[in-house]
């Protein structure tokens, strides 16, 4: 996969894991009124809307998003903090740019609603862009993740395991396991533009202050162009993290009185013990498929002679199945029910729509808007 599918997969995971309770606009319709999380419905971006958080918003224009100086980076206080709906957006310089890009195509989709004579600009804009995203994950984030069968298929059939009927929640299996595969994919250094050397995630691209101009993205080394695969390409699903993961800034983790938790895995691990996750093994077993063996699994050389955390045997039962290029059975399945099942429980998206919508623009198009 090309290097930015991982950040973009962090944004999907701060997003559908706000805690707004609703949406706010001047004149929001009732279906946006009425949003609960979670949902892709960007309220990492939007917060309380215009009414609720002005601070967002121009203030001559409010239907529009306030960027910071020329549109370079994102809205910032007088420390250098981003003045955004979620500050887990501005955690490192990517995916910092990256909301920026979403606000970007947000204000140009106000500028198309204005040309198109809708009646209310704002609306229009964010049904646009939630509509985009969503499709996005769906038809070119998800196929890539998990395999176009599996996301065919989920797409086509439903979700057969997380059905929310009764409300929308987020599977443990899910949050704290499965979607937890990136950790895997994300490279120590990254060239941000074609001027740059790559420089690592951590402590160089680190977020919580401004993005110097040298330090802007070019998308194109993060998303591939049609027709080409000449981004720069993410690290595979394999259960090896690098460095700058292992060494967390005391700016992501906080004080840490033992060493061992400036450490992702650590934190991914300690997570699913303490919310009493099931193994990967008994997963498996539950979904129909044949557990990993112990020598697949590859822990019994380091003493442990246990079942598997769910974590790392999604990450080794992608390398053993895929090559870690994608997601195995039972991480791809997890993952793909819950995207497709939060999507078709949101009665404000596209897939619930009655309108026969189309997307006018894909990723790479959204990016480039301004």
């Amino acid at each position: 996969m090309a290097a930015g599918w991982p950040i973009f997969g962090q944004l999907v995971a701060h997003d559908i894991t706000a805690d707004r309770s609703k949406l706010r606009s001047r004149t929001i319709t009732a279906e946006l009124r009425n949003a609960r999380s979670p949902r892709l419905n960007l309220e990492c971006l939007y917060g309380d809307g215009p009414t609720g958080h002005p601070f967002l918003f121009e203030r001559e224009d409010p239907a529009k998003f306030l960027l910071g100086l020329d549109g370079a980076d994102l809205q910032r206080n007088a420390q250098g903090i981003a003045m955004i709906g979620d500050p887990r957006n501005d955690s490192h310089m990517i995916i910092s740019q990256l909301h920026l890009a979403l606000l970007r195509a947000h204000n140009a989709f106000v500028d198309e609603a204005r040309r198109s004579g809708a009646a209310n600009v704002f609306d229009e804009a964010v049904r646009e862009l939630q509509w985009h995203y969503q499709w996005i994950v769906l038809h070119e984030f998800l196929p890539g993740l998990v395999g176009p069968s599996l996301a065919e298929q989920v797409l086509r059939d439903g979700p057969q395991y997380f059905r929310p009927e009764r409300g929308v929640c987020i599977p443990l299996e899910f949050a704290d396991a499965a979607y937890r595969y990136g950790h895997s994919q994300i490279r120590h250094r990254y060239r941000m533009n074609p001027r740059t050397d790559p420089m690592p995630l951590f402590p160089d691209l680190l977020g919580f202050r401004a993005v110097p101009r040298e330090c802007t993205v070019d998308w194109a080394q993060f998303f591939d162009p049609p027709g080409t695969t000449a981004a720069q390409r993410c690290k595979k699903i394999d259960g090896r993290i690098v460095r700058a993961l292992v060494q967390l800034p005391v700016a992501i983790t906080g004080q840490c009185e033992i060493t061992e938790h400036h450490s992702l895995a650590v934190r991914d691990l300690q997570r699913g013990q303490g919310v009493g996750l099931p193994s990967g093994e008994a997963i498996a077993r539950h979904l129909g498929f044949a557990p990993l063996t112990a020598e697949q699994v590859g822990l019994a050389s380091n003493g442990w002679h246990d079942e598997t955390p769910l974590w790392y045997y999604i990450l080794r039962e992608a390398d053993v199945f895929t090559g870690g290029r994608s997601l195995g059975p039972v991480g791809g399945r997890i993952v793909a029910e819950v995207l497709v099942g939060l999507i078709e429980a949101d009665p404000t998206s596209f897939r619930r729509s009655h309108q026969q919508w189309r997307p006018r623009r894909t990723l790479n198009e959204l990016l480039a808007l301004s």
